[in-house]
């Protein structure tokens, strides 16, 4: 036999790691309509997150609480710096601003009745407040967006807090989307837009353009409000240290702090996968301006943007947060995503576990979209309850955690509670590396 003769195997091409398959389909997209991708939901990269932190339980030097015979408290009051009125809240974790037009009214309905429930505050979103939302939350805060749909002084004074708008984590620097599909005559009406037409939410507020203005505006709403309710301040997660500090010179009772796992209703793929800081990278560069300022726990910090569970929760305050905001959790405890409705996600070209069409107001599960048939299909009363439930699970997973650390409230979380499994989310938490006592920036080793 002749060495030419032999066969000789081949290898499998490999794909590569630069052009796969996912960004070719999206090259021939953009290719074929001319239109960058426009979706709902959150960034699906893997970033540093909660994940990457763990707990150190109490032993010998710190002793833990007995579950079943020693409290710990959950209990918090955001604005009270200078609101006549703070709120004040069972647990620490509140519900993140999702419009009425991005949600049925039977989802902003049930999101109502869960927080009420559990004792804490759920926020209307742009697009204004409908009575449905303020009759059934007993805590409600008003966003005030660029946009201003809906906005007008009566829903103001009707409010429990206002939340200034200046950003969000998904899209920071960027506005919303909200496709004529979902525009229907009522959200037209709120919004005063034309029915079934494409609508695009400013980027920034109209009539002011720096923190100056800023200061202004909150002193506005005050007067509004006669300086009963807290003034928030949200900002997408870009430069949390000069944001942080720039809203409390501007007078912020709490400030709002929302990293780029945060979801939201449409906006660019770009904007959801490109822009922003991970909800880990921006908690603490915003402790470290409150407490420069010498307000740290005076003025309030809510994290938000990918808060899926009791420990999530446990790990946003121990790293300086006084409370966390969810908003996709909350969807999804309510019945968004539901394999039940599988057959029918399929049927849109998407999953149950991957469905973020939310902007087309075809979602089978009633949650975000403006249908009639479909909005019908959820029930409020079932889906809060379902909320209710879940927050319950998220507070009693925190408290379990604290007291294995040895606190009797969960305010009394600490960043010595945590250490780090990677490199990055040491640096990015501030907190030591597992197995030492240091983490990058730190110095030494």
């Amino acid at each position: 036999m002749k060495d030419t003769d032999t066969a000789i195997p081949r290898t499998l091409p490999i794909q590569s790691a630069t052009f796969t398959n996912e960004v070719n389909a999206e090259i021939r997209r953009a290719a074929a309509t001319g239109i960058y991708d426009i979706r709902g939901g959150g960034a699906k990269r893997r970033v540093p997150n909660f994940d990457d932190l763990l707990f150190l339980g109490a032993s010998v030097s710190r002793y833990p609480l007995e579950g079943y015979r020693e409290r710990c408290d959950t209990s918090v009051t955001l604005g009270t710096r200078f609101a006549g009125n703070p709120i004040e809240l069972d647990i620490p974790i509140t519900i993140a601003g999702m419009s009425f037009g991005a949600l049925s009214g039977p989802a902003k309905e049930a999101l109502g009745r869960g927080a009420s429930a559990a004792g804490t505050s759920t926020t209307t979103g742009d697009g204004g407040m409908t009575p449905e939302e303020r009759r059934h939350s007993s805590k409600l805060v008003y966003q005030y967006l660029p946009s201003r749909y809906g906005m007008n002084p009566n829903d103001l004074r009707q409010a429990d807090a206002i939340e200034v708008v200046v950003g969000q984590g998904a899209k920071p620097g960027g506005g919303g989307m909200l496709l004529g599909q979902k525009i229907s005559d009522r959200v037209a009406e709120m919004r005063t837009l034309p029915t079934g037409i494409d609508q695009r939410s400013a980027c920034r507020h109209p009539d002011w353009t720096g923190p100056d203005d800023l200061e202004i505006k909150i002193l506005e709403l005050r007067e509004i409000t006669d300086w009963s309710v807290p003034i928030y301040v949200k900002v997408g997660a870009t430069r949390p240290y000069y944001d942080t500090a720039l809203a409390v010179k501007a007078g912020a009772d709490v400030v709002v702090m929302d990293g780029m796992q945060g979801g939201t209703a449409a906006t660019q793929d770009v904007f959801i996968e490109h822009v922003g800081l991970p909800t880990l990278a921006c908690i603490r560069p915003a402790v470290h301006a409150l407490q420069d300022l010498d307000v740290h726990r005076e003025v309030q910090l809510v994290v938000s943007g990918g808060i899926r569970s009791g420990a999530d929760v446990a790990k946003a305050l121990a790293l300086g947060a006084d409370a966390v905001a969810i908003g996709t959790a909350a969807l999804i405890a309510m019945g968004d995503n539901d394999p039940k409705w599988e057959a029918e996600y399929q049927k849109l070209g998407s999953t149950s576990g991957a469905y973020d069409d939310w902007h087309e107001g075809r979602d089978p599960a009633g949650i975000t979209t403006q249908d009639p048939d479909l909005a019908a299909r959820l029930d409020p009363v079932e889906a809060g309850r379902r909320l209710r439930n879940y927050l319950k699970v998220m507070t009693l997973e925190a408290q379990t955690v604290a007291r294995a650390c040895g606190h009797n409230h969960l305010r009394n979380f600490e960043a010595e509670d945590l250490c780090a499994l990677t490199m990055e989310a040491a640096a990015m938490a501030q907190v030591p590396l597992a197995g030492t006592d240091w983490y990058p920036g730190k110095g030494g080793f």
